[in-house]
């Protein structure tokens, strides 16, 4: 059975659709990374970046989500779209990768952890809304991200797009409807499959601390103290 280290972050989230996705055994593992149990010595032998989410099936350890969906993909030989579109598929896995996911978590920081910075707010928060006008012109062209097939490319960006909805970030009810359609087309569709429904169960037996206070800050964001790890 595959061990998924887990955390309700989008990250984790996304590789426990693809998990609910492909029918394959698992068991979530709390990693509280608002205590800091990513950076303890157990969990850095697993993922030496100290994030989560990772896996191990069986002695194989894969960390980073977006290298878990493509191994998961692999393994199963599912969600990897058709030959003529992998160059596509690869091309939007890494922009989530590189930039979707690391401009929303840093936008929701600046917006939700620390506003002191009206540029840095300003900052990261046109460069996801940039983001997402250009997943707004691919999805006006096409059903999914890489064709015509649902794939891993979708359930990367899904991850963030369905957290910055269920967290009023971004996507807001302020928000005239128009804007982004065919993202919001995209990303019903997505949500109305069984899977998703059953990998938002994901963990939900796992007592994880929910308090984002001092404590949760040296966790998360080490190097902003003296005695950064």
């Amino acid at each position: 059975m595959i061990k998924l280290y887990y955390h309700h972050t989008p990250n984790p989230a996304k590789v426990a659709l693809m998990l609910e996705e492909t029918g394959l055994p698992y068991e979530a593992v709390g990693v509280d990374t608002y205590k800091g149990e990513q950076h303890g010595a157990a969990y850095r032998a697993i993922n030496p970046n100290g994030k989560v989410p990772a896996i191990a099936d069986d002695g194989v350890i894969v960390f980073d989500s977006n290298a878990i969906l493509l191994y998961l993909a692999e393994k199963t030989d599912r969600f990897l779209g058709a030959k003529e579109d992998r160059p596509r598929l690869l091309s939007w896995l890494m922009f989530t990768a590189s930039g979707l996911g690391p401009y929303s978590g840093q936008a929701f920081h600046f917006t939700r952890v620390h506003g002191d910075s009206a540029y840095a707010t300003n900052r990261y928060m046109r460069e996801v809304e940039r983001h997402y006008s250009v997943m707004e012109a691919r999805l006006a062209a096409s059903a999914f991200l890489a064709g015509r097939e649902y794939t891993i490319a979708d359930i990367a960006a899904w991850g963030w797009l369905d957290w910055a909805a269920r967290n009023q970030f971004v996507f807001t009810d302020a928000d005239a409807p128009q804007r982004w359609p065919s993202v919001r087309r995209w990303l019903t569709e997505i949500n109305a499959r069984p899977a998703v429904e059953r990998s938002r169960k994901a963990g939900s037996d796992l007592k994880l601390k929910t308090e984002f206070d001092e404590e949760t800050l040296r966790a998360m964001f080490p190097q902003n103290f003296a005695t950064a790890l």
